[in-house]
């Protein structure tokens, strides 16, 4: 272990690992430029962690950085809640108590939960924010605190961390962004096995950029030379030596312990065993020393003097005396904060532990935890029900265990530790058969369970039951991340409940285990929440009834929007206000603000909304602002006003910040992106999804981030960055719950990537399987952009061999689906316009007229982008038909001015290759770009003139030669090489080699997008 002050090594030389400490030093040097720095430093046990550690620390301390260093705590085989960070933050507030207070200034209440000083943790609400918001605070007072200082911060025995560590480490190790900070953890290699809970976070800290894996190797014969002669203060004996290197390995601690058997007069070849090496001198000792070290072992990490006075029974003087013994022999060392007692290596603490006789080992863990139940004054108040519960769990007493294990599941729920509160209420449950009765009717349930009804009645008068234990295990499981498991605990409790007659508590269960289910992508819930229903239908309205009902709207809002929906949120809001749940009737209200705007109440809908959004603002609900800060921009983007969008998420980004809710934040991030995209304000869009990246914590939130910017990425030309974008939205979501938000946007955008890549077939397959659902009342939002894109592919790709065949099927599903969406506010009416043109165009009608509308619909909305395709199609309406050649030239220099800006460079070649086949300038300077990148010049398309003069043929501005041209018609054609051949007169190997460069010069990846880019461009008219 390692602490900042007296720390004692036998040998008084720092040997080897220069590569290791410069790597350390280099980082600190590093983050002095504001770049968190993160390392975890492995080695086997003794290896020389401890000791590489204090080299860094001191010469850390002599530039001026500020050392904290905590270590994780093993009680028995229980961790202690955010232990390290605790320890670590207490000594940063005793060298910096002025900087840290203004740092957690107005957040005192919520970090309380990992360092109690700071005043008394508020209950706050159940769930998975208080957890996020903890941990982004914490990250945020770190960045605070080392803004103007360069912070060390040193986080010992990660492989004994709790998981509430190693969910915050992992964390801080993500969102760190800015600050002189360094965070350096340290493990044991050798204890990281298969199954260990510190691999998958290794794994996970691996695949991040921003940490650096130090593993510390055994010493060389060489370096355990160089160690003994600074311990034996003269070069060691040459037969010594190889007797000592052979024995230890070169591990650096075995070296000490050995060395030192020499120097007490012991043979290293009287060790048979590794423990008996490291019991050697402990055994040496005096009687008293001995049970002295026994005690300390079995305490604990550490243990407070007065504690240490208090359980065994020897007079202080004897105590003392004990105690010096133990420390001259470098066995036992002086905690930093002179209160206790620690091991001076945790391998001869573990030893001497191991060395306890079973009767001794819970005799001890007796008198540990008597002594704490008399005097709860002895150990810190933070610390004091976990370990109380340990000892009386270790000491095998149930009816002294069950009740101490409770408390300390409450404290652990208290400091959002979840993972640690299951643990805890494991152990209950394992208690509990062998608790009697008499005890356990004493007990009531723990804590709040959300609405579950506990056994027997009201909170106070009814006793805890197994099933309330199962309930609490579920909801710490859900909020732990262990959805698996709590899973798991909830089946178990529905099968117990089974003929029981138990409708409401059966209910709840059920609401778990269709969270669960969707959480876990195994399916969309529905049949868990029919089942609830059916559970809670005809009885008294209660918290579960009303949960119920609000849960079956919410999954109606996302699944199938509508008149259903719609009636069991009003049941939901009903219900909920005649029993009082104000959260549920605040996310009932929520659900059916957004549904009745879906349904065509407009201002009604959004107008609950807001008043759900200020009412959960004044009762303090951070739950139901979080989901409000969501779905209200999401909802007003749907309805065209998208400015409002804007401004409303900027809101909510602002409360997510204020409270850490990093994962909220991203998803109001990502809500805003897509209304910034809406209007046209790319750039803008570019940076929110950037932030939103950095914060994303769930799986789904990574999926937005993700749909957002393959969306970007295809407008802009980057198609194999959206096509990597879009696969890993859909593995974020995973394919088992359909819910059309989610699904028919990453549709769209697979269709537009397949036709691209001239797969109409695939384009095709994407369409029918999203059709496969079809299109709920609400979902005209995703559904109109998703029908135009079909349209305008069947469009594009008329003439292609093989594209002829069903295109009759997926128009006239089109205009099925058509006739059936609600176009309630103008932007939606102008895609409808829109799709009735790119349907006249995909049955040949150049229909400029139904263009005309769409351009006229989409000038009233902010819209630009759209606007600038619709100009587009309509230009080639109009030139298609003999129609108005100037009007033309107009919308085309239009629209190519807002393409350009938008920096849309498909829609920018488009546009430019129409204007190049019908002769027209765009511009009236030379060295305008066209597609794929070719410059043109005075006399080509964009070059001068006046508009409407003359050009260069469309085919020459893609850089391609006469010869050329004529094979690319034959490719459009359909023809093998063979047959190109034959037409032209050359060899097949020659119209191979020409083939090849067509390829190159569109950019193309193989003949079918080559053709399919040729018939969308009308390159060959006849």
């Amino acid at each position: 272990m390692l602490w900042p002050v007296e720390t004692r090594s036998v040998s008084p030389v720092f040997v080897g690992r220069t590569g290791e400490l410069t790597a350390l030093s280099d980082a600190l040097v590093r983050s002095a430029e504001g770049e968190p720095q993160a390392l975890l430093v492995g080695g086997e046990a003794g290896v020389g962690k401890t000791r590489l550690l204090e080299e860094l620390c001191a010469a850390a301390r002599a530039e001026g950085t500020v050392v904290a260093i905590g270590g994780c705590v093993e009680i028995g085989a229980d961790g202690l809640p955010f232990a390290p960070f605790s320890t670590a933050l207490r000594s940063l507030r005793r060298q910096l108590p002025g900087e840290l207070a203004a740092a957690a200034e107005g957040q005192e209440d919520e970090l309380a939960r990992i360092l109690p000083e700071l005043g008394q943790a508020d209950r706050g609400a159940l769930g998975e924010d208080g957890t996020a918001r903890l941990f982004e605070l914490t990250a945020r007072l770190l960045e605070r605190l080392a803004a103007d200082r360069t912070i060390l911060l040193v986080l010992e025995d990660l492989h004994w961390a709790d998981a509430s560590t190693r969910h915050l480490l992992a964390y801080l190790f993500r969102a760190l962004r800015r600050g002189r900070l360094v965070v350096v953890g340290t493990y044991r290699a050798d204890d990281i096995h298969r199954r260990h809970p510190l691999r998958p976070l290794l794994a996970e800290l691996d695949r991040l950029r921003s940490v650096r894996r130090i593993e510390l190797a055994r010493f060389t014969r060489a370096e355990v030379r160089h160690q003994l002669a600074g311990i034996l203060a003269a070069d060691p004996d040459p037969a010594v030596l190889d007797e000592i290197f052979e024995r230890s390995d070169g591990n650096a601690f075995f070296v000490e312990e050995l060395a030192c058997s020499i120097g007490s007069g012991c043979r290293p070849g009287l060790s048979e065993s590794l423990r008996d090496l490291l019991l050697v001198r402990v055994e040496a000792l005096p009687e008293d020393t001995q049970q002295v070290a026994r005690i300390v072992a079995e305490g604990g990490t550490t243990v407070e003097y007065r504690l240490l006075l208090a359980v065994g029974r020897l007079t202080e003087d004897d105590l003392i005396e004990a105690l010096r013994a133990a420390v001259d022999a470098n066995i036992l060392l002086p905690t930093a904060d002179g209160d206790g007692y620690r091991f001076r290596h945790s391998l001869v603490r573990e030893a001497v532990s191991d060395d306890l006789l079973p009767g001794e080992r819970s005799r001890l863990n007796r008198r540990y935890a008597q002594v704490l139940e008399a005097d709860p004054s002895l150990v810190r108040a933070d610390e004091r029900t976990t370990r109380l519960a340990s000892h009386w769990y270790h000491a095998h007493d149930a009816a002294k265990a069950l009740p101490a294990v409770l408390s300390a599941s409450v404290e652990a729920r208290r400091r959002y530790a979840y993972s640690e509160q299951l643990r805890l209420l494991e152990r209950a449950m394992e208690l509990w058969d062998d608790t009697p009765q008499e005890v356990r009717s004493t007990l009531r349930p723990p804590d709040d369970v959300e609405v579950y009804p506990p056994c027997g009645g009201g909170r106070q008068a009814a006793p805890l039951s197994y099933l309330d234990l199962l309930a609490e295990a579920t909801v710490a499981a859900r909020l732990g991340g262990e959805r698996e498991r709590a899973l798991a605990i909830a089946k178990k409790a529905v099968r117990g409940l089974e003929g029981e007659g138990d409708a409401l508590r059966a209910a709840w269960f059920w609401i778990q285990r269709s969270r669960l289910t969707q959480d876990l992508t195994r399916g969309d819930g529905r049949q868990e929440l029919a089942t609830a229903e059916d559970l809670v239908r005809g009885l008294q309205p209660s918290g579960v009834h009303a949960e119920v009902l609000a849960s079956v709207a919410s999954w109606g809002a996302l699944h199938q929007p509508g008149p259903d929906s719609l009636a069991a949120a009003d049941r939901a809001v009903e219900y909920a206000r005649l029993v009082g749940a104000a959260h549920t009737e605040l996310h009932a209200r929520l659900t059916r603000g957004w549904l009745a705007a879906d349904a065509g109440d407009l201002t009604g809908g959004i107008a609950e909304m807001y008043a759900a959004r200020d009412r959960a603002v004044e009762l303090g609900a951070v739950g139901v602002l979080g989901r409000a800060s969501i779905n209200l921009p999401s909802t007003l983007e749907s309805m065209g006003r998208s400015e409002e969008a804007v401004t409303t998420a900027e809101q909510g980004i602002e409360f997510s910040h204020r409270y850490g809710l990093a994962d909220t934040e991203a998803w109001i991030r990502t809500n805003q992106a897509q209304s910034l995209f809406s209007l046209g304000r790319w750039a803008e869009a570019d940076a929110v999804v950037e932030a939103a990246a950095g914060i994303a914590q769930s799986l789904k939130a990574r999926g937005l981030v993700a749909v957002r910017r393959a969306e970007l990425a295809l407008a802009r030309g980057d198609y194999a960055e959206a096509g990597r974008q879009v696969e890993l939205n859909r593995g974020s979501f995973g394919r088992h719950d359909f819910q059309p938000q989610h699904f028919i946007t990453p549709a769209r955008l697979a269709m537009v990537l397949a036709a691209r890549k001239g797969n109409p077939e695939q384009a095709r397959t994407e369409f029918e399987q999203t059709l496969s659902h079809g299109f709920p009342l609400g979902t005209h939002r995703y559904a109109l952009p998703f029908l135009c894109m079909a349209a305008s592919i069947e469009a594009d790709t008329r003439g292609l061999p093989g594209a002829e065949a069903g295109r009759t099927d997926v128009l006239r599903a089109v205009r099925a689906h058509l006739k059936r969406l609600p176009t309630p506010v103008p932007v939606w009416r102008a895609y409808g316009l829109m799709l009735e043109a790119e349907l006249a165009r995909a049955e040949g009608r150049p229909a400029p007229e139904l263009w005309a509308r769409a351009v006229t619909a989409f000038e009233e909305v902010a819209r630009p982008y759209e606007l600038a395709q619709a100009r587009r199609r309509l230009a080639d309406a109009l030139l298609e038909t003999q129609g108005d050649r100037a009007e033309a030239t107009g919308l085309l220099l239009r629209a190519r001015t807002t393409a350009l800006g938008l920096g849309a460079r498909p829609l920018t070649q488009d546009i430019e290759l129409l204007a190049g086949r019908a002769r027209i300038s765009l511009s009236t300077t030379g060295g305008a770009r066209t597609a794929k990148g070719a410059r043109t010049g005075p006399g080509t398309v964009g070059g001068g003139g006046a508009a409407g003069t003359d050009g260069a043929d469309p085919a020459a501005s893609l850089g391609l030669t006469p010869r050329e041209r004529d094979v690319l018609r034959l490719v459009a054609a359909g023809h093998s090489n063979r047959r190109i051949a034959e037409e032209l007169y050359i060899s097949p190997k020659t119209a191979s080699v020409h083939v090849s460069n067509i390829l190159g010069k569109l950019e193309v990846s193989g003949r079918t997008e080559a053709a399919a880019l040729s018939h969308r461009l009308n390159l060959f008219a006849d």
